[in-house]
């Protein structure tokens, strides 16, 4: 697809597929898809567009991001594997299959990484900020890198002999090491050793320099001063590797104490089988089969680096003394109608529903609402899903105030959720002896959905007051990631909030609720209706349309249902960030389905969908929703997610013809899927404006948070050229 206005160019001619529309051909492997979406993200570390500091940072994290795929997939893949499970994915492709797509996908993914860090390192250099090699110290840089050992460093070592007398130590997953082959100065007997990087301080080192910054990796600061740990001894060779271990979770199903029973996983996550190994290229052969055989590493599970393992790191020299080399200050809005109302956020809820967009708007109106309601001595109870959140969370402090002051206060904290449950277990061990309860939900679901509910006294009667979001309930992340937030005080989804804390906490599901969809129990059956109801439309000769945002669409009914749909002549634009299973342009198929990902600034992260409803779109009858749950197996089935159904109208202006229109209209920072599951930057004509949906953002308010000065038109779809 060429068109480089994604909200108004026509559908492309529709591209064959060679092979059966209803066999696993329909569908992309969604581990394939993931790791395009990570080629997206390194991509953008080559684009001369960002600012250079935030080139590094997007670096930094396709290696984070490729750490975590590894640790999560593909263990879980090679664990189906090694125990002879060959049902194949929806796809066709069996877990050895997948395996070996990945490993040649991810090997070159990681070569480009290096081409990419030494094409930033140049850059850098220019820009006065270098990571130096021993080559390029000065003595005066030798003589302090010595202090700084001595002072700094040389405590917090702990170099291992490897011998009879001490076998190979264990290393934890993200375990980076030195192995090491010395000799002696005067009896030539050889020592092996194996030398931790020390994790508590930081991967570089900073050097003197009269002007700019000067780094040197952490690792080169210990190759030099090995004299100093190994007096009377020389190095005859060296390698650097670093470990993934399999970090996935397994839970006995009938736990008796969940938060002990995730603390002894935890911990044998830490010790969890090694599924792949950096290793530096030229390793000495004795060291590298050493390694290999303490570890069990098989050659298909090591991977030989020619540059920087540990590539996550480079995020650290990622500092804002250098404003020059970063995104432009961006400070999120206080919502006017919040300033109208002198910061309090009732009143501002009860003027009207009222739709915040982070991290335009920003995340502190939602640690407001919680704070007050805390100190307000009006409020009765609070009731507060925690799925992540920050280390020293302000909303955890709010809760723990309001539970101290005698208020009932309800934490429904999830201990699955993956690399916070040690965090959790913590947090929820404060708010037990604050006094608040604590549950955690169901063994077999995580409970991702995002709801908070005070009810406040108010004359003769409670209002309860409601806060929906699609994002974790997280400040610091609520800084870069594009959620939204609707805080409303109607009695109907009042209802319903406080009937899903009942199925959490009491397991009764509820029978009945008015404006929320939960999955597992009636979420995914209703898109499905919604979808099937839109070709209903189509058939009656009327508009049918269909606009969606996600994170990932992978689930294999939801995605025939939009196949039957496309088919029947509905319009489909989806804009999804990461995992698509779906292919879309295909004729017979989906010739009606367009699929683009923004990748930019701010990580897209709000889950919306709306439906024509027989009007098309953008329509005030359309019917419209946000969401926490993207459209995965997991999500619609093995979770207890919310869909909330938007009936305010200005609300609803708001996501249809602002948030998605904005972000069907970009082509600054977009990426067109192909039928064979390949992105393309979108095409931007020479001299065309190239608009950015993350820039609108930015300059524009959120059409339901303006105040009694605001207008109530829905801004003009333009913002300052870059």
């Amino acid at each position: 697809m060429t068109q480089t206005d994604f909200l108004t160019a026509p559908f492309d001619a529709p591209a064959e597929l060679n092979a059966d529309l209803r066999g696993p051909a329909r569908f992309v492997n969604r581990e394939l898809s993931w790791l395009a979406f990570n080629w997206r993200v390194l991509e953008e570390a080559e684009n001369p567009k960002v600012p250079l500091l935030e080139r590094l940072r997007f670096l930094s994290i396709s290696a984070t991001n490729l750490d975590e795929f590894y640790t999560v997939r593909v263990a879980g893949l090679r664990e189906l594997a090694q125990a002879g499970n060959s049902t194949p994915a929806a796809d066709g492709l069996t877990p050895t299959e997948q395996l070996e797509l990945i490993d040649h996908d991810a090997r070159m993914l990681m070569v480009r990484q290096q081409k990419v860090l030494e094409a930033l390192r140049s850059e850098m250099a220019s820009a006065g900020l270098v990571i130096c090699g021993p080559d390029d110290l000065r003595q005066a840089d030798r003589d302090y890198l010595t202090n700084v050992f001595l002072d700094q460093v040389f405590p917090v070592l702990s170099p291992l002999a490897i011998d009879p007398a001490h076998p190979f130590p264990f290393l934890p997953n993200e375990g980076f090491a030195l192995a090491l082959q010395l000799e002696h100065l005067e009896n030539k007997r050889p020592l092996r050793v194996l030398l931790p990087v020390p994790q508590q301080i930081d991967r570089f080192v900073a050097l003197p320099a009269n002007k700019g910054r000067r780094y040197l990796p952490l690792e080169q600061l210990l190759l030099l001063n090995i004299d100093g740990l190994f007096p009377g001894y020389k190095i005859k060779g060296s390698c650097a590797f670093r470990l993934l271990r399999d970090s996935d979770l397994e839970l006995e199903e009938e736990a008796e104490d969940l938060v002990r029973e995730f603390e002894t996983a935890l911990k044998r996550r830490r010790r969890g089988e090694v599924v792949r190994m950096k290793m530096s290229s030229g390793a000495p052969s004795a060291l590298r089969k050493l390694v290999m055989s303490e570890l069990l590493v098989t050659d298909a599970e090591v991977v030989e680096i020619d540059g920087l393992i540990g590539m996550a790191d480079l995020g650290q020299l990622v500092t804002d003394d250098r404003p020059d080399l970063l995104w432009p200050t961006f400070t999120p809005r206080v919502p006017e109608r919040v300033t109208d109302h002198e910061g309090d956020m009732f009143a501002a809820i009860r003027k009207k529903d009222m739709l915040l967009h982070h991290p335009y708007e920003t995340f502190d109106m939602v640690v407001r609402f919680l704070r007050q309601a805390a100190l307000d001595p009006d409020v009765v109870a609070i009731k507060q899903t925690l799925y992540r959140t920050s280390k020293r969370s302000p909303i955890v402090e709010a809760l723990c105030e309001a539970a101290e002051d005698g208020k009932s206060v309800t934490a429904l904290v999830e201990l699955k959720a993956r690399f916070d449950e040690a965090a959790n277990i913590r947090q929820s061990r404060r708010l037990e002896r604050s006094g608040a309860h604590v549950v955690y939900g169901f063994v077999n679901y995580k409970t991702h959905a995002k709801i908070s509910v005070v009810v406040r006294r108010e004359g003769d009667k409670l209002v309860t007051y409601t806060h929906y979001g699609t994002g974790n309930y997280h400040p610091i992340t609520a800084r870069v990631y594009t959620d939204l937030s609707l805080f409303t005080c109607d009695a109907k989804l009042g209802r319903d909030a406080g009937k899903v804390f009942n199925y959490l906490s009491g397991y009764a599901q509820p029978d009945t609720l008015e404006n929320l969809k939960i999955s597992p129990l009636t979420l995914k059956s209703s898109l499905i209706e919604m979808i099937d109801a839109e070709i209903t439309h189509a058939e009656a000769g009327k508009p049918a349309v269909i606009w969606a945002k996600m994170n990932s669409l992978i689930e294999s009914d939801v995605i025939d249902a939009l196949y039957r749909a496309s088919q029947a002549g509905v319009q489909i634009s989806l804009v999804i960030r990461g995992i698509c299973g779906l292919r879309p342009g295909i004729k017979g198929l989906s010739e009606n389905i367009r699929v683009k990902s923004i990748v930019g600034r701010f990580l897209e992260h709000s889950r919306i969908v709306c439906f024509g409803n027989g009007h098309g779109l953008p329509a005030k009858k359309a019917r419209v929703f946000m969401s926490s749950a993207d459209w995965m197996g997991r999500n619609l089935n093995r979770r207890v997610e919310t869909l909330v159904e938007i009936t305010n109208n200005t609300v609803r202006a708001q996501i249809v013809s602002q948030i998605m229109a904005a972000n069907l209209a970009d082509t600054a920072q977009s990426w067109v899927m192909g039928p064979d599951g390949t992105f393309t930057r979108a095409a931007v004509p020479q001299g065309t404006f190239a608009f950015n949906c993350h820039r609108f953002f930015m300059e524009n308010p959120s059409l339901s948070g303006r105040g009694s000065a605001g207008a109530s038109d829905v801004p003009k779809l333009t913002h300052t050229e870059d």
